[in-house]
């Protein structure tokens, strides 16, 4: 699976900067004024950055591997 330049530098900000921000913001933020399914949210925030990186991780090495 390899991926476009403009897609994976994408896929990594949104996975290593812009979802664990919203998953931090939305599980402070339900604390302090009430919202629900806090530990969900954030439990299923850390399970798709997971995911996301996992899947990159395997762009990255079939991308390593066709540069040899």
């Amino acid at each position: 699976m390899r991926l476009k330049d403009k897609t994976y530098d994408w896929l990594k900000w949104l996975t290593l900067i812009c979802l664990p921000a919203l998953g931090a913001a939305y599980s402070d933020l339900a604390g302090i004024w009430d919202w629900p399914l806090a530990e969900q949210v954030a439990r299923t925030v850390t399970h798709l950055c997971a995911l996301l990186g996992a899947l990159l991780g395997v762009s990255t090495a079939e991308y390593r591997k066709g540069e040899r």
